[in-house]
């Protein structure tokens, strides 16, 4: 099982996912009036923190063009580690649709990623307008939404949770040392690991079968009869146009006058516009039909509007969002074979 290569990027995701949080934070300077003098958005940037200290002694003084600006928020992931409180079934696996294939995938595995958030500022009035911005939104979680696996449309809601929040001025030596003060809050991200997604052996399934037998006794039980169940299409997918009316209609109109009835027949099942109908005569190129079949509702429709019929073919063409429903089947028997799924022969 080990050496199958798969790669969905959760982690990276959920990373860069909490990234964007933090990635709109302004602070504002006013002047002695009250003014507004400056509207700047705080730089974030992953690294640890020391990564950015570190540039701060390297130059202190303060015009020099490579300094790096304050304030400033960094962020770092520093731990990983599995949740036992979110524990689901090892083995359990649940199906997922990825276009027109179905895809077998075992149940995520819940860890915990730990991610340190800085923030940087030389003025504590800098440090309290980001803080008082963030605190807020975290009681202790906020909940953000994150594409997991991009393939099958996973997304899972990820809560984020504030774990700590520490504080510390690092202001040592004479006047020329640059000051920090750092805010830093510990957070922990619940999210989901996938492991590898195979394309299911079943096939979306589209034909149920039930054989009911006489008794509980299956040794000696004669079955009776056959419950079968396909999809049945509610909507035209292959835009036949079969034929189309000659003449303009009104909602209530039973008697449609078509072109050609010569490939039509009592009980079809028709489409004009957004409405299905149902045949239950034809004489001549005139057919008879019941309005607003299958929880359609009737409309007026202009001449010369074409009529699809609802076939096999559209049945086959259904997906496995649509709207659906279902073509019932019973079969009685008086014989005592039973059938077998995997021939697929009565035996």
């Amino acid at each position: 099982m080990l050496g199958n290569y798969f790669y969905h990027q959760i982690i990276r995701k959920t990373i860069v996912s909490f990234g964007t949080v933090f990635n709109q934070i302004h602070i504002h300077h006013y002047d002695d009036a009250g003014n507004k003098t400056s509207d700047m958005r705080v730089p974030l940037a992953y690294g640890p923190r020391q990564k950015f200290l570190a540039r701060l002694e390297q130059q202190p003084e303060l015009n020099k063009p490579i300094q790096i600006t304050l304030p400033r928020m960094s962020f770092e992931m520093n731990s990983l580690q599995y949740d036992a409180t979110r524990k689901t079934g090892v083995t359990q696996t649940f199906k997922a649709v990825s276009g027109t294939n179905l895809k077998k995938v075992f149940m995520p595995v819940p860890y915990n990623i730990g991610i340190e958030l800085n923030i940087l500022t030389k003025l504590n009035d800098d440090a309290l307008q980001i803080v008082e911005q963030i605190l807020p939104f975290f009681q202790p979680a906020f909940t953000i939404t994150v594409d997991l696996v991009e393939s099958i449309g996973e997304k899972r809601d990820i809560p984020i949770v504030l774990d700590s929040i520490k504080f510390q001025d690092d202001y040592e030596g004479d006047f020329s040392t640059r000051r920090a003060l750092i805010y830093t809050l510990q957070f922990t991200a619940k999210t989901y690991l996938f492991g590898p997604i195979a394309d299911t052996t079943d096939g979306l399934i589209r034909k149920v079968q039930v054989d009911q037998f006489s008794s509980t006794n299956r040794t000696n039980a004669r079955r009776e009869m056959r419950y079968t169940v396909t999809p049945k299409a509610l909507q035209d997918y292959d835009a036949d146009n079969t034929t189309f009316i000659t003449d303009p209609i009104s909602d209530f109109t039973d008697t449609i006058p078509v072109n050609d009835s010569s490939l039509l027949q009592i009980g079809n099942r028709i489409v004009i516009g957004s409405e299905t109908m149902l045949i239950t005569n034809i004489a001549g190129n005139n057919i008879v039909v019941q309005r607003g079949y299958e929880g359609t509702t009737a409309a007026t429709h202009v001449d010369n509007s074409f009529i699809n019929v609802l076939t096999a073919a559209d049945n086959l063409l259904i997906e496995p969002d649509d709207d659906f429903g279902f073509n019932e089947n019973f079969t009685y028997f008086s014989d005592s074979r039973t059938y077998s799924p995997t021939r697929g022969i009565d035996i």
